[in-house]
């Protein structure tokens, strides 16, 4: 039976400092430190061993997952670490790459380091593709906002109701202003929202298009049935946590976006806190933007009937589950005096386990068709 050596790599876009800790729990050791590039790691690599005798592991970071894939098919079992979730030693204060490798692999043979799921290129692409959208929406709200404070501070007020409609865009085209410079201040700045809100609708209708040829278009499509999901939440869903059938269970899933209490109890002293915000943070956040359409009774809408025509009869069944337990939710919050944010994040809380119960049914069909 071949020996397992455990390797902890440092990764940085120009060198990975590479350490090993032997199965026998001797001090682990570095032993090289070589280019970055997943050829020159394979090459050292293999100078340690066979592959079924190596478990690599490296935290995740701004090198990508490239080097996760390269050594996987080659072989190697290597996964990738939450750098959050790597225990720390209180007071040490030095930090080098070549630590940072043994630390890695002390740990790795340990047992104490938490995965991170890697993503297949598809999966990763359409990710890339959401985040840039979501990027192109913080550009477009700061061109906006700055735009808009540009005209309060000369006493500008819009009397109209909904801003940034098309009647708001010409009545800020028609100001004009003593000075010469105001006025030329002016169009760059509606040229700038008129930029960042043509960028967002272009990355926009590159999701849908895109989602089309997806390979999780299905897990799109069954999502859609619930309430306050559309196709850029979904897509934002399916992208973001990848493979749902990972989580055993919905609070695990749960957990993992960050929208269960924290909690520090000791003894018989229990004290439970504010949400953990932990994980992913994307995901937590649509998820209680979408959370907020349940303070409406349940109703079957045009556009929601729309979105579920493609669903199963069982993932429709599920979504109105949904409707109807989490606005009794809401109500009843909101009736013991809670207030509006508390309530939608125990809301879309809920809301996490009926996401886990679609995605289930939605990998049940797909395994049975």
């Amino acid at each position: 039976m071949e020996k397992l050596r455990f390797v902890g790599l440092d990764v940085h876009k120009d060198s990975v400092a590479i350490a090993v800790a032997e199965a026998d729990g001797s001090v682990p050791q570095v032993v090289a430190t070589v280019p970055g590039d997943a050829k020159a790691v394979l090459k050292q690599l293999k100078k340690l061993g066979s592959a079924g005798q190596l478990r690599c592991c490296y935290e995740a970071g701004p090198t990508g997952l490239g080097l996760c894939r390269a050594l996987t098919a080659a072989g190697i079992s290597c996964i990738v670490v939450a750098p959050s979730l790597v225990p720390q030693k209180s007071g040490d204060r030095v930090k080098t790459d070549d630590r940072d490798a043994v630390k890695l692999a002390r740990f790795l043979r340990s047992g104490d380091l938490t995965p991170i799921h890697v993503h297949d290129e598809a999966s990763e692409a359409m990710r890339d593709l959401e985040r840039a959208r979501d990027d192109a929406k913080k550009a477009e709200r700061v061109a906006r906002h700055q735009l808009s404070k540009f005209l309060l501070r000369h006493g500008r007020v819009y009397a109209g109701k909904t801003a940034w409609t098309k009647l708001h865009m010409d009545w800020i085209r028609s100001q004009r202003f003593e000075q010469e410079a105001h006025n030329r201040v002016l169009p760059e700045y509606v040229r700038a929202v008129e930029e960042s809100e043509a960028r967002v609708e272009r990355l926009t209708k590159d999701i849908v298009e895109l989602v089309e040829t997806w390979h999780l278009k299905p897990l799109v499509q069954a999502m859609q049935a619930l309430r306050g999901v559309r196709t850029l939440t979904a897509v934002i869903l399916a992208a973001e946590l990848g493979d749902l059938a990972r989580f055993a269970s919905a609070p695990q899933l749960m957990a993992f976006v960050g929208l269960v209490p924290s909690e520090h109890s000791s003894g018989g002293t229990q004290k439970r806190g504010r949400i953990t915000r932990t994980g992913n943070r994307h995901v937590r956040r649509v998820l209680t933007e979408a959370a907020w359409a349940y303070r409406c009774r349940p109703a079957m809408s045009r556009a929601i009937r729309k979105r579920a025509e493609e669903a199963s009869p069982e993932v429709q069944a599920i979504a109105w589950k949904a409707q109807s337990r989490l606005h009794g939710r809401y109500m009843r919050m909101t009736a013991r005096g809670k207030n509006k944010q508390q309530t939608v994040t125990a809301v879309a809380r809920e809301l996490v386990g009926f996401v886990w119960a679609v995605a289930r049914q939605a990998q049940r069909e797909l395994q049975a068709a």
